[in-house]
């Protein structure tokens, strides 16, 4: 995961390996960390965290982290489809597959142990193009993984997702709704990891388009008047659409497609529209390092998050038994287990972190 670019100074046209001249991009901005960008995939991990631990519904609203992550990721992406695809899908399969074929082991093991029985099936964890199988026991762990699957599939797509979009930018990103709204209004969306796949791929490839349009400059060039009449149409929309179909009497945005696709829809185009300058970030160096730490470990932090979170209950209710623990720690509150799940994630980091510096091709370290 890298950085993306912003307008402004002298432009340049970058050219393609087999010659076709790609997008126009600010030439002092080329290969340049953009800390806007790396802020956004820092919170929204955070995000993710949080949400996994305390559950709250409302978080999705404030801040729908996996519309963001999508969309960033599509912008890398058409940067990195400058050079030759296959190449370019060879490496990121690469850095999504490596951490998982690490991760796949030990939670593998895990649930062996609490009475699972692989099928076939199980080589989805080699090669997660559906939901890889587990056990109740291992649901919170492995339940995450949809995202990786979601991605795959945004990687394999994107070379003819792009030259699509660059035909008829606007149009292409206006009928990538159409897939959502259809699933989810009119027809059927299948069982089994058929149906998972094309419900997730439909809900966030407006986001991942709009990561393509970010890169091309689409979205710099659409009148601001514009974004601030769709954007809130399609906020509205989804709005409406959750608080209307709600899911055992919530409205938590997981639950419901077409407005986890709308919702983050409009958030994430004003986002990628009207982009504050983070360059200031730097300036503060404990921040920036947190930032980048995130950045570089995105992976291994999304995926172990959940492992945390499971261990931190029997690490608590070792905690109980200890009698200065249980008069001074707060040991019954979801606050002090999100403290323990932190401390764990950081160990998972130091752990397996350096997996992704094989992944990238660089050398392993302790911290980025």
């Amino acid at each position: 995961m890298g950085g993306a670019h912003r307008k402004g100074g002298p432009q340049v046209t970058v050219r393609t390996e087999e010659g076709a001249a790609g997008p126009v991009v600010p030439a002092a901005q080329k290969g340049a960390r953009d800390r806007y960008f790396d802020a956004l995939r820092a919170f929204a991990l955070v995000r993710v965290i949080t949400y996994h631990t305390f559950e709250w519904p409302w978080l999705g609203l404030v801040f729908p982290s996996m519309g963001v992550m999508f969309a960033l990721a599509g912008s890398l992406m058409a940067r990195s489809l400058e050079r030759s695809a296959p190449r370019v899908i060879r490496g990121r399969l690469r850095r999504l597959l490596i951490p998982l074929w690490v991760f796949a082991p030990v939670i593998g093991t895990a649930m062996l142990l609490h009475g699972w029985l692989p099928g076939p099936d199980v080589l989805y964890w080699v090669l997660p193009v559906g939901d890889p199988p587990g056990n109740a026991w291992g649901e919170q762990a492995w339940a995450v993984l949809w995202y990786l699957r979601t991605y795959l599939w945004f990687v394999l797509l994107s070379p003819v997702l792009l030259r699509a979009f660059r035909l008829a930018p606007l149009p292409v990103l206006a009928l990538s709704l159409v897939p959502v709204v259809v699933l989810e209004t009119v027809a059927t969306v299948p069982d089994g990891r058929l149906g998972s796949a094309l419900s997730d791929l439909s809900v966030f490839l407006f986001c991942w388009l709009l990561g393509f349009a970010h890169r091309d400059g689409v979205l710099d060039r659409m009148r601001p008047a514009l974004v601030v009449t769709v954007a809130p149409a399609l906020l509205a929309a989804g709005a409406w659409w959750a608080f209307h179909h709600r899911v055992d009497g919530s409205y938590d945005l997981d639950d419901i497609p077409l407005a986890q696709a709308l919702w983050s829809a409009g958030f994430v185009l004003l986002l990628l529209r009207f982009r504050p300058h983070f360059g200031g970030l730097a300036r503060h160096r404990v921040a920036d390092r947190i930032v980048k730490i995130f950045n570089a470990r995105a992976v291994t932090i999304y995926l172990w998050h959940e492992v945390a979170l499971m261990a931190s209950v029997p690490l608590i209710d070792i905690m109980w038994n200890v009698p200065a623990f249980e008069r001074d720690l707060p040991l019954d509150s979801m606050w002090f287990q999100f403290t323990i799940a932190w401390v764990l994630i950081a160990a998972a980091v130091a752990l397996f972190g350096w997996v992704e510096d094989i992944a990238a091709k660089r050398g392993p370290r302790l911290l980025p």
